[in-house]
């Protein structure tokens, strides 16, 4: 007993010094220590003396830190660098151009959460909220989306004019240019709430407050380029477009065939240096109607015109649509979401240098300008259109399960109704966290790389399956195309957000965990760049210090996982309020177990991880719902920590806990060294898997806030356009959910006297009258029954249409 009490005491220390990520001379110091006490007192000396003997052979060596280095480090420096694989340009550009934000806590095993409460809630300022309630509500209530979807195929002429008029495509352009200068909340409010009326509206004014000239040029342009271009942008003088994608490259933007070979032409008369362009791009959003087209190309310089190189690289330049040999002006029909998207080509196309973005001098910096600038507006656009559909279902969904009746009952009592309107109350609370979250880390002057691949894909992703909930809590309702018809065209839209910038299973498998496995991680990148250091003395000096630092970092990992997961994540650090405090320990925890995972991930396989795609993928969706999570908190502490909110926070955390669970279980359980495998399992799952779903109660509590007016709900559906205009069925519907709920106990007392037979007619409003007539209901009772009656058959009515007005559509398509 004596002998395990002291190895159980030097383990104990060691295992609380790893926990605390204590110094190594602290350890030293402590577990010799408590050896010596725990020995004396136990009478072990046998045990005390061996273990002295082992601590002190581990330190010593480790402490003499010239020695160190000689013997340790530089052997193991010789074999990093013949084991670490070499990073492209492309991937070193792609990592050198974004920043890091609350992510790289998350990937610290030991999150400081006083960092991301300390930083400011994103709110509108005045102008924006003024905006927000003019302009943009003024467009909304002039959208009709079955105009623009079936009969125009286009936003009518004075929509277009609207939006130039009040400078929608100038919301990132400062004033000074005549733009609106927007903060990124803003730009995200203004974009949810267009999307909740018109798919083909927001991706509209989405583009060129995205990925496209403004954004460049605010960048990279010359002053020149910035006078002339930004303040017509501004005003939508100038219309832009930016054309990336081609045939043989989508996803994969740096293999682009299109190039622009540097040459001497004759323009008027006078010999000009320029570019000759051949180009064949898809898919470019605003290309039919723009009037100037952003392209990316890959620049050749032949005859040495401009220096040495042949090659210069990825380049970008403006082109007015008057440039001779520009074919624009055909269009796409993506889904029936006739947003204006086309191709655009070019042969031999002749250009004046003059039109590089930035000048010359920026000839081949293209693909660093475009990642740099793709980050942010990623960050923005997609989520942000993705969020605001999703509101508009909670608000449409929640409503119409109450009043849609079936079997005597609203729909939304019946469970697997249910079940669909808590997937839908607690997926949009999480993703109006997310992309609040990454909106606030644009404002904050980051370049959020890794966190808007999250966003991309997770509002996109869980934006699908709200749309699925929303088509099958509906039905044939949302089934029937037509003027009443608010969810079909949400359903068809979907794939589109999954493709664009940056495919979804791409971005999974390849972004998120690919860039935020190294960028994140506090010192593999550091390790890195360590062997570019040409000094021989000082890359060993740093090299040393990032090792033993790195693999201390691992062993508090595996420690700290463990122990939180034996104690079912009790201990540790913490905050938020008494509600939330464990939800931010279970963070903790698997932090821990995502920065484990990974290190023993990228040390034993090393650069065979990068094709291990669906093992990345699962690291990748741990790193993504811990951030999700951290947002949901963050909003609810910004909000004033509402106890109404509560099963919103629950639901969407326990549903982030849940995921996080099964991505580390399928990790650990397909990882091919299985003697590993076994080990992590065991530090990382030491009683099991003990994550459960959301339960069916607390389902039910978030389906109840979505079927009845409250505080919660009308924070849900913020920047959802509620007003009831003719033209917005679903803020019409909105308004009649009182009356519906005032009606219902009035609806069941008249129910009983049908099924006693009080009434001999069969028509509704002859039995109400009858009703009214024999006392079973007063005069208000009876009205507000047939208000409720008359305003709930509009909105569960579908259209039908003369075979001859379908032959329109078809032909108005064709055309």
């Amino acid at each position: 007993m004596s002998v395990f009490l002291t190895l159980l005491a030097a383990l104990l220390a060691t295992g609380a010094c790893a926990y605390h990520r204590s110094s190594l001379r602290t350890w030293a110091i402590v577990a010799i220590i408590t050896t010596l006490v725990v020995g004396l007192l136990v009478h072990a000396p046998v045990t005390m003396v061996i273990l002295l003997i082992i601590e002190l052979v581990i330190a010593v060596p480790l402490l003499l830190v010239d020695f160190r280095r000689r013997q340790i480090s530089a052997p193991l420096l010789k074999l990093f660098a013949k084991v670490t694989p070499k990073l492209s340009e492309t991937e070193q550009t792609a990592l050198e151009a974004g920043t890091v934000g609350f992510e790289g806590e998350l990937f610290s095993g030991k999150p400081d959460w006083h960092e991301l409460l300390k930083q400011p809630k994103p709110e509108l300022s005045v102008e924006e909220q003024a905006f927000m309630d003019g302009p943009v509500e003024e467009l909304c209530g002039m959208i009709d989306d079955w105009q623009i979807t079936h009969e125009l195929a286009d936003l009518p002429p004075n929509v277009w004019e609207f939006i130039k008029k009040n400078k929608f495509f100038g919301m990132i352009i400062p004033k000074q240019y005549g733009g609106l200068q927007f903060s990124a909340l803003a730009h995200s409010a203004v974009l949810q709430k267009l999307s909740t009326m018109s798919a083909t509206v927001s991706s509209t004014v989405a583009v060129p407050n995205s990925l496209g000239p403004a954004e460049l040029l605010l960048h990279y342009g010359s002053d020149e380029q910035k006078d002339y271009y930004l303040p017509r942008l501004a005003v939508g003088e100038e219309i832009p477009c930016f054309a990336l994608t081609g045939p043989y490259a989508g996803s994969d933007a740096t293999s682009i065939p299109d190039v622009g070979i540097v040459c001497k032409q004759l323009v008027d008369g006078v010999e000009t240096l320029g570019i000759r362009l051949t180009f064949d791009k898809r898919y470019i959003t605003l290309a039919p109607v723009a009037t100037v087209v952003g392209l990316a190309f890959r620049m050749y310089d032949p005859e040495h015109l401009l220096g040495d190189k042949d090659d210069l690289g990825i380049s970008l330049a403006l082109l007015p649509r008057s440039t001779p040999g520009l074919q624009i002006g055909r269009r796409h029909f993506p889904l029936n979401i006739p947003f204006q998207n086309g191709p655009v080509h070019g042969k031999d196309v002749f250009a004046p240098l003059s039109v590089l973005i930035g000048g010359p001098q920026m000839a081949g910096h293209g693909w660093r300008m475009l990642v740099e600038v793709l980050s942010v507006g990623r960050a923005i656009s997609l989520p942000s259109n993705a969020t605001g559909a999703m509101r508009a279902s909670a608000l449409a969904t929640g409503t119409y399960a109450r009043m849609r009746k079936q079997f005597g009952l609203a729909v939304a009592r019946f469970e697997g109704v249910e079940e669909a309107l808590a997937r839908i109350g607690g997926l949009t609370y999480a993703t109006t966290a997310l992309s609040r979250a990454t909106a606030a880390a644009v404002d904050r002057g980051e370049k959020p790389a890794v966190t808007s691949a999250i966003a991309k894909y997770h509002a996109t992703e869980w934006a699908r399956r709200i749309a699925s909930d929303t088509m099958d809590v509906h039905g044939g309702k949302a089934v029937q195309l037509g003027p009443k018809n608010y969810a079909g065209r949400g359903w068809s839209s979907v794939p589109i957000a999954i493709t664009v910038e940056g495919a979804n299973i791409m971005t999974r498998s390849l972004m998120i965990f690919g860039q935020g496995a190294i960028r994140c991680h506090p010192y593999v990148l550091k390790e890195m760049q360590a062997l570019l250091i040409g000094d021989r003395g000082e890359q060993l000096k740093t090299f040393d210090r990032l090792l033993f630092g790195h693999l201390g970092f691992g062993i508090s990992n595996a420690v700290r996982s463990f122990a939180m997961g034996l104690t079912g994540s009790r201990i540790g650090d913490s905050a938020g309020d008494a509600y939330t405090r464990r939800y931010y320990r279970k963070l903790n925890r698997y932090s821990a177990a995502l920065a484990l995972c990974a290190d023993v991930f990228m040390g034993v396989l090393g650069g065979k991880l990068k094709f291990k795609e669906k093992l990345s993928a699962r690291l990748g969706d741990v790193l993504s719902y811990l951030y999700i999570a951290s947002s949901m908190l963050k909003q609810y502490e910004d909000n004033g920590r509402p106890e109404a909110d509560r099963p919103f926070l629950a639901w969407g955390f326990h549903e982030c806990m849940w995921l996080i669970q099964n991505a580390l279980d399928g990790a650990i359980r397909n990882f091919p060294v299985r003697p590993v495998a076994w080990l992590l399992r065991g530090l990382v799952f030491p009683f099991g898997r003990r994550e459960v779903p959301p339960s069916d109660r607390l389902g039910r509590r978030v389906a109840a806030l979505l079927t009845a007016p409250n505080e919660a709900r009308d924070r849900l559906v913020e920047w959802v356009y509620r007003t009831p205009t003719p033209n917005n069925t679903v803020g019409r519907m909105n308004a009649l959910l009182p009356d519906v709920i005032a009606a219902e106990p009035v609806d069941r007392k008249f129910g009983k006297a049908l099924k006693a037979g009080q009434f001999k007619s069969h028509d509704y409003m002859d039995q109400l009258a009858e009703a009214e007539q024999a006392g079973v209901l007063n005069t208000s009772e009876a009205a507000l029954l047939k208000r409720v009656r008359e305003g709930v058959f509009e909105f569960i009515s579908v259209d039908d249409f003369d075979t001859d007005e379908l032959r329109a559509f078809k032909t108005r398509a064709d055309a």
